[in-house]
């Protein structure tokens, strides 16, 4: 050390500290104890410096020093007192100093035992005179508290005998664990759904949750690390790092980007709280009707059940019904009716490819390819794109309409009273049915083209400035929706003469 010596130094490594008297300043070094532990407590070494002159220093600044026993100098004070003209601690008191007839509080530390508040209170036994901040302080240095320190307590504190918060710690804060947000809501089924104006549709129940392809169903929220604390004594609080958790991947199911879960296919989500599965199956217990609500799934339906009047079940896969159709919609790929269609006059079966049923009663029946009828067809309308199969058991067919694109078989047709039956085969009825309706809707959207042209040419002869603002709003309106009304017409020319020539028939404009 460059700085000269302006007294002889006290100590030594032998001795475990060095106390240094510079010209800049005192400087202490505590050398590490070669046993098993510290080989000074703090009160012994502020009785070396105190025998020695050094009374100016900062008790955290020694606490410090003492714990590290870094065996290097640091400056601990920039003055000392002369030991000639100093009064050391072994003197006797009572002839140096008057005696008070009060003396000072007992000053108290207690710690948590989380170690993370130290709380000061006073004892006034020994006497009731408060002692100073600075005290306070040296006392809690004496007890290694050095962290968290509230100098503004402490100050307030020693105005009062009241217990108060000295220093406090910073507790460790864990990490989070990593959670799965869903993206959807089980708790939502079986209850009916609100459409606008709160009105409440008991025909769509949420009974079943479902997903197209592509849609993110669950995502992963990673973990977070934990941060450490540290306690009144200076010491590290180790934190936990949240723990992490595996994506609930189940059937049909995929993992984008590590944390997000989609759909793989379209179908209904299940899920048992360890697997969210996408099921293309949909199994509905009981019947469809006011239990269940509608059924529009994509993929394929079971109803164990009946299909109740005013009830639909709509899927893109096949469907397969237990009991009957009493009026209600059905509409699938394939339609399998373990019973038949008591059509009541109303509601509509079809299929993109085939029906099959035990019989049709006042029903309405469509296949793109074949019907198959097991036992009869009474009064009842079936159009199939190719074959209508009646020929097991009785195999009648009664009253009604029957027409087929290339063949009809059936045992018997009509009855013995000569109920009105008409069978038709050799064009596709359900391709004559779309004419029909392409030829309806092109009349009903040239009538309203006309209308609105004439409406525009009358309106064109009066000054549209005088009109109100709502009056020129739905002139505007009138002239925006002519332009797509009339791609509408154009397209459907083409279509009715495509289907026209299809189904052997002339277009008429």
């Amino acid at each position: 050390m460059d700085d000269q010596t302006i007294h002889p130094a006290v100590g030594g490594k032998e001795a475990g500290y060095l106390l240094e008297f510079l010209e800049d300043g005192v400087y202490l070094s505590i050398y590490p104890d070669q046993g098993d532990g510290i080989l000074f407590e703090l009160s012994d070494i502020r009785k070396i410096l105190n025998d020695n002159g050094v009374i100016d220093y900062d008790i955290i600044e020694l606490s410090r020093i003492v714990r590290e026993a870094a065996g290097e100098p640091r400056k601990l004070s920039d003055q000392y007192v002369d030991a000639a003209s100093f009064v050391s601690e072994d003197s006797d008191p009572e002839a140096e100093a008057p005696v008070e007839e009060d003396g000072e509080a007992t000053i108290v530390v207690e710690v948590s035992p989380d170690r993370l508040t130290a709380t000061v209170q006073f004892d006034t036994k020994s006497g009731h005179r408060l002692p100073s901040a600075d005290a306070v302080q040296v006392v809690l240095a004496d007890k290694g508290i050095i962290h968290g320190l509230d100098e503004n307590a402490i100050r307030e504190g020693v105005d009062s005998l009241t217990p108060f918060v000295a220093a406090r710690g910073e507790p460790a804060v864990n990490g989070e664990d990593a959670r799965i947000e869903r993206h959807f809501d089980l708790g939502e089924k079986g209850r009916p759904k609100v459409e606008a104006y709160d009105r409440v549709n008991y025909k769509d129940m949420n009974l079943f949750v479902f997903a197209r392809k592509g849609d993110v169903l669950a995502e992963r929220i990673l973990q977070t690390e934990g941060v450490p604390g540290k306690d009144v004594y200076g010491n590290d609080i180790p934190a936990k790092n949240g723990k992490p958790i595996p994506i609930p991947q189940g059937k049909n199911t995929e993992i984008l980007n590590e944390k997000a879960l989609v759909a793989s296919i379209d179908g209904q989500i299940v899920d048992n709280g360890k697997k969210i599965e996408v099921d293309p199956h949909l199994v509905v217990k009981g019947g469809v009707g006011v239990g269940s609500g509608n059924i529009d799934f994509a993929g394929s339906v079971e109803v164990k059940g009946n299909v109740e009047t005013g009830f639909s079940v709509k899927a893109t896969g096949d469907i397969e019904i237990s009991g009957m159709v009493n009026g209600g919609d059905v509409d699938g790929r394939n339609v399998f009716i373990r019973g038949g269609v008591n059509g009541m006059s109303r509601g509509l079966v079809r299929a993109k490819e085939d029906v099959r049923a035990v019989f049709a009663e006042n029903a309405e029946i469509e296949a793109d390819r074949d019907i198959y009828l097991s036992d009869v067809s009474l009064h009842s309308t079936l159009r199939a794109g190719k074959r209508i199969y009646i020929e097991e058991k009785r195999g009648m067919i009664a009253g009604g309409i029957a027409a087929a694109g290339e063949e009809i078989r059936c045992k018997c047709v009509g009855n013995p009273v000569f109920v009105v039956t008409r069978l038709s085969v050799g064009v596709n009825p359900n391709l004559e049915k779309h004419y029909k309706e392409l030829c309806k809707q092109y009349k009903e959207d040239n009538l309203r083209l006309k209308q609105i042209t004439q409406m525009l040419n009358t309106l064109g002869k009066i000054d549209v400035s005088r009109l109100p603002q709502q009056r020129i709003d739905q002139i505007n309106e009138l002239t925006r929706s002519q332009f797509p009304l009339a791609g509408k017409i154009k397209r459907a020319e083409k279509e009715i003469q495509s289907v026209g020539r299809r189904t052997g028939q002339d277009a008429v404009w």
